[in-house]
């Protein structure tokens, strides 16, 4: 079989038997860690430990009534909620899995990835235009302004680290942490980076979004059904997909620490399947630490969260790059 076109189905087959289902699995361990963390029941009642109460969400959101406001339009009013799944799913083309697993190695990697997640931004906004309604306008414009703004920060680290690997391509990326993460040579663009994938997922304390609920509902106030439901799922699809990019970009992707100095040599098979579990690992490790960090830290004011963007963020990501820059062309 072509190489090529091994890599492409294995990386069909995790995007559908991982991507997928994965935003059912992290509702699932979102409900039972919070519930820890306050010290309460989580779901217990649908299956053995509850395992089946996200299986039970989907067919109650099914089977609820489908209402589309009188006034809306109707065609971008069903096309918005789709948006943000369909570029969650589209980033997974550039992401390598393994050393020879990817469906593509574009040399514009990282702006594919940046362009994918500023489509997100008309999802929301659409929504909210598209319901008729005010109240849901004015949501879809905050949540809109929330996501734009932290755009550019994510946007700037990400350049921090193409410095390191002098290329656009997220597998050179990826292969030019073998030795060193770039966790170590670059922490705060790790931090920044982190900061910035709260933000674009709309979680705590960035989830200005859900806290329109306490006034009307946000940009997603005349959705119900299915339509409501797709919305959550982009949302934890975003945490998976937040989480993988911090992996990859931060913390050598499927390399495990210093590989390139003890790692020995191995088959592809058992490489290929190596490869696929340290990233898997990673990756849930990270999306516990973002649902941890929603069940700790309270959420910022509207003010407080621009502010942080525009006035401490943005500075420090160019500051960051600079003295990188700097450092890497006299070293």
């Amino acid at each position: 079989m072509d190489p090529l076109l091994y890599s492409s189905l294995v990386m069909l087959a995790f995007a559908l038997l991982f991507l997928l289902p994965s935003a059912a699995v992290a509702v699932y361990a979102e409900r039972r860690i919070s519930a820890f963390i306050q010290n309460r029941y989580g779901p217990n009642r649908v299956g053995p430990l509850g395992l089946f109460q996200p299986f039970a969400d989907v067919i109650k959101l099914f089977i609820k009534e489908d209402i589309v406001p009188a006034g809306a339009n109707r065609f971008l009013y069903t096309l918005a909620p789709m948006i943000p799944v369909i570029t969650a799913i589209i980033t997974i083309a550039v992401i390598p899995v393994g050393e020879y697993i990817y469906i593509t190695d574009l040399n514009i990697g990282v702006l594919y990835l940046l362009a994918a997640a500023s489509l997100a931004v008309y999802g929301v906004t659409l929504a909210g235009w598209s319901s008729n309604s005010k109240y849901s306008l004015l949501g879809g414009l905050r949540a809109a302004a929330q996501m734009i703004s932290y755009e550019l920060p994510m946007g700037v680290a990400l350049a921090s680290v193409i410095l390191f690997a002098g290329s656009l391509s997220l597998v050179e990326i990826v292969q030019s942490q073998e030795f060193w993460w770039n966790i170590f040579r670059n922490p705060l663009g790790f931090v920044i980076f982190t900061i910035a994938v709260f933000a674009e997922a709309n979680r705590t304390p960035f989830d200005l979004v859900e806290a329109e609920q306490e006034l009307v509902g946000g940009f997603h106030t005349e959705y119900s059904s299915m339509k409501f439901g797709t919305f959550f799922l982009a949302e934890y699809m975003h945490v998976v997909i937040g989480a993988l990019l911090i992996s990859t970009f931060f913390f050598g992707g499927y390399h495990l620490p210093f590989a390139g100095y003890w790692l020995p040599e191995m088959t592809p098979l058992t490489k290929s399947l190596l490869d696929i579990f340290v990233l898997l690992s990673k990756t849930v490790f990270w999306a516990f630490f973002i649902i941890w960090v929603r069940w700790t830290i309270p959420r910022f004011k509207f003010n407080q969260l621009m502010g942080l963007g525009w006035t401490r963020m943005l500075p420090l990501a160019i500051i960051n790059f600079v003295v990188l820059a700097i450092i890497l062309y006299y070293i």
